[in-house]
């Protein structure tokens, strides 16, 4: 049997689904399993041993208006290679009118999709024909995703979010040769990701700089910085200045090397981000701060992370600007998150 997971974007989002792959493939070791996604994620899910195939999309090239002939050109050959799979089941845990397209279009007979109450977009409902329900409490955003997975192949083993991604070994050489030669292994190590895609879900500069000053105040410890964005690597830089005795910009590296290095580090400190969630995913203990966004429904779980929410009374918001940003963006203490990498390093050493 073949089934077609649809979660196109964005990084983290795709990573809390991985979760589905493992309870897949433990209900029947026997499914064919692929993944439609966004083709800057494709790298993310193609080391993956359980996956078969990755089919990449490009939405972003293709709403350019002086690509529309090319475009139409690709949408129907990534839809004649969905049909040509004769998939037997979707699982659509995008929800929204983009991921019904191919939903509706792969001519797979059963097509599962959220309920009303938890598609982003009304126009996906067209695209199913097997609608999961996920109800209105609080629910975890891995946990909704394992419930139409569930839905479609009952009597599976739930899979938590911790270790469901395996990292490629020569990348996994090729860090620990970089971290070898640069002299921080002889050290924790600590990897600090400040930056976010939404301004409402980073903490401020002097948020930051309080926590690394506080953090090279350990002799025991090295620091890393990691970043995604020009803007994000020139904000890292200033931060970097007061500890560079002791600590590494990483330089901008594919997803599996990201992931290598991940996999390396001792802990991993940042918001409501994709490199955070990876981390989860690889096992890394993590600490992450929230204020747009829930750490109850995003947060990574398990006693290796610790998340801490804005003290804001309107936190989470789910805004992506706010006039309260200044205040926001300090409301979470940094001796607290300064004594959760204290703990973490205390519990692995």
């Amino acid at each position: 049997m073949k089934v077609l997971i649809i979660k196109t974007s964005a990084l983290g989002d795709i990573v809390h689904a991985t979760p589905v792959i493992r309870y897949l493939h433990r209900t029947d070791a026997t499914l064919q399993i692929d993944w439609l996604v966004e083709e800057p994620f494709a790298p993310l899910l193609e080391s993956q041993p359980l996956i078969h195939t990755v089919h990449r999309i490009a939405t972003k090239r293709w709403r350019r208006p002086e690509n529309l002939a090319g475009a139409l050109i690709e949408i129907t050959r990534a839809i004649g290679l969905l049909r040509k799979e004769k998939y037997d089941v979707i699982l659509d845990l995008q929800g929204n009118s983009k991921s019904g397209l191919f939903t509706l279009l792969s001519g797979a007979p059963l097509r599962y999709g959220f309920a009303r109450d938890a598609v982003r977009e009304w126009t996906n409902l067209l695209a199913s024909n097997r609608r999961v329900a996920i109800g209105t409490t609080q629910q975890h955003i891995s946990d909704r995703a394992l419930k139409m997975a569930a839905a479609a192949f009952p009597g599976g083993t739930m899979a938590d979010g911790a270790a469901a991604l395996t990292v490629d070994r020569e990348c996994l050489l090729r860090v620990r040769d970089k971290l070898h030669q640069a002299g921080l292994l002889e050290r924790k190590l600590v990897l600090l990701h400040p930056g976010t895609t939404w301004k409402t879900k980073q903490m401020s500069c002097e948020f930051w700089q309080q926590l690394i000053t506080a953090l090279n105040r350990n002799d025991g410890v090295n620091l890393l910085f990691s970043w995604g964005t020009r803007q994000e690597r020139n904000f890292i830089m200033k931060l970097q200045q007061a500890v560079s005795e002791r600590s590494m910009v990483w330089p901008k590296v594919s997803l599996p090397e990201f992931m290598a290095l991940t996999a390396q580090v001792d802990v991993v400190l940042g918001g409501d981000t994709g490199p955070v969630h990876i981390a989860a995913a690889l096992g890394t203990p993590t600490i992450s701060f929230y204020r747009a966004t829930d750490s109850r429904r995003n947060g990574p779980r398990g006693r290796s992370h610790c998340t801490f929410q804005s003290s804001m009374e309107c936190s989470p918001c789910l805004l992506k600007a706010c006039p309260q940003n200044p205040a926001c963006s300090n409301s979470i203490e940094v001796h607290r998150a300064v004594q959760a990498v204290d703990a973490i390093l205390e519990m692995n050493s």
